[in-house]
Parts: structure tokens; C-alpha cells; sequence
């Protein structure tokens, strides 16, 4: 048995110097999965939950109250919970607006716009270290889904061009000459 987990491990090291690396997850080769708090320029990004929304049902009522979907679409909510993570010299983190889902076909769609007075929708504000959204105490941290909402609406039939996948986008990074993004698994 010793000499096995020696041969186990013997091999994950030579792969890994031969450049057979596992891709840093949240990445497009090897996206996160929901429930992961996952790093993009000094803010944690954590996908609680995603969810089709039934306008007609508590709490789903509570969540949204703009008009059902229309015939051949269908409403998904996407919880999430964002949390400032930069310590010393920048005091407050920037979270990102720029959400997109793509699915398996490469058709991207992007969240639909909700009011500010909206107690689920996510609203992003400069955030001090640990200080989060939704913010402590509030409706939506304390609701079922503990996140705030993103909404979206896909036609029906593209719910099965699985898996969906968020990309968030970063800020363009001057000294690496591009935008990071992080790319995370939907669960639906």
C-alpha cells in the first residue's frame, strides 16, 4: 500500500513537470463550480445558487416583480454573494457589472436590467475588506439564497445546451495587456 501511494505520487509529480499542469480553476479550461469563492482583482466571486424562477410562487414573487417570461423563455435567477478581499494599500475593492452566460453554443446573454429599490438585485459598490454584497443582515443575505440576484431570461430550448457558463469580466489589466475573466459552471 506505501508503495503504491510512493508510485501515486512519483507520477503526479513527473506529470506536472512535464507540463501536464491542472488549469487554475475559474479559468475557461477549468471553470469553478458553484459554491466556490473565486478571486478577479481584489473581490471574491461566489455563485450560491442558480435557479428558474416560478413569478407565481413565494418567495419567487418576492424576487422579481416585473412581467413573466415570455412564451418560449424562461427566468433564471443567479444568487450570487460578492465580497471585498484587498487588505492595506488599495482599502476598497471595485466589484465588476459585466456578467455574461454563454452556453455550449456559444449564444451569450446577459443579465436583464433591475430597479435599485429591488431588495435581491445585485448592485455593485466600492467594498472595504470582508465588507460584502449582499450586505450582512440585509433581505437577501438573510433570504433562502443568501446572494443577490442576477437575472436572466433564456429561451426554453437553450436551457439544454448545457453546461452554462458565467463569465465575469475584470478590469483590462495594463500590465499584463488584457481583461481577466473568471469562468464559472452553472448548475441548472
Amino acid at each position: 500500500m506505501v508503495a503504491a501511494c510512493a508510485v501515486a505520487l512519483a507520477l503526479a509529480g513527473g506529470l506536472s513537470a512535464c507540463g501536464f499542469e491542472k488549469p487554475e480553476l475559474g479559468t475557461e479550461e477549468e471553470p469553478g463550480r458553484e459554491g466556490l469563492a473565486l478571486e478577479l482583482a481584489g473581490v471574491d466571486y461566489n455563485v450560491f445558487i442558480t435557479r428558474e424562477l416560478n413569478l407565481r410562487i413565494t418567495p419567487d414573487k418576492a424576487y422579481y416583480k416585473g412581467p413573466e417570461a415570455k412564451p418560449g423563455k424562461v427566468l433564471y435567477g443567479v444568487f450570487i454573494k460578492v465580497c471585498g478581499n484587498t487588505k492595506g494599500e488599495r482599502p476598497r475593492s471595485v466589484p465588476v457589472r459585466n456578467f455574461v452566460v454563454k452556453d455550449n453554443q456559444g449564444n451569450e446573454y446577459h443579465p436583464k436590467e433591475l430597479p435599485e429599490d429591488d431588495a435581491f438585485a445585485y448592485q455593485p459598490r466600492p467594498l472595504s475588506f470582508e465588507e460584502c454584497i449582499p450586505q450582512s443582515g440585509s433581505v437577501a443575505q438573510q433570504g433562502p439564497t443568501a446572494g443577490s440576484m442576477l437575472l436572466y431570461e433564456f429561451p426554453l430550448q437553450q436551457t439544454e445546451n448545457r453546461p452554462l457558463e458565467m463569465v465575469i469580466h475584470g478590469p483590462f489589466d495594463l500590465g499584463e495587456g488584457k481583461r481577466e475573466s473568471l469562468h464559472i459552471e452553472l448548475d441548472i
